[in-house]
């Protein structure tokens, strides 16, 4: 099960990516292995803000409807609308073409919150 180094890990299964002054926002290859096929994505709109730990969006797989939960707080300046036409991308790419949102000034405390992916790989593997 791939975990890049580069990114961090929430405990609710979010990635993020640092990219200088913003972040990526996804959700991690063990998720969408557990959700199964994925079948739509709703996410939040261009200017939304997003609260750690609050829902920002949801993915609906052939098992369930889940929440996505915001890893870090921040502002949308980009949301992937690749994924409402291609949502089997989530299944597919997890981390390259199935970002959900990019938000600006990303909180460096909140980032740092987060797990690495070697203590992400020890929470999913416990």
């Amino acid at each position: 099960m791939s975990t890049p180094q580069e990114l961090r890990y929430s405990k609710e299964h979010e990635w993020v990516k640092v990219e200088g002054g913003t972040a990526r926002i996804g959700i991690t290859h063990f998720a969408q292995a557990e959700l199964g096929d994925i079948v739509f994505v709703e996410l939040p709109q261009i200017g939304d803000e997003i609260k750690k730990d609050e829902p920002f969006g949801s993915v609906e797989s052939v098992k369930t409807v889940s929440e996505l939960y915001a890893p870090i707080s921040g502002r949308v300046i980009e949301v992937n609308a690749e994924l409402e036409d291609n949502p089997e991308h989530v299944n597919e790419s997890p981390y390259e073409q199935a970002w959900m949102v990019v938000i600006e000034s990303p909180n460096e405390a909140e980032v740092g919150e987060l797990m690495t992916a070697d203590q992400y790989k020890e929470m999913i593997n416990e």
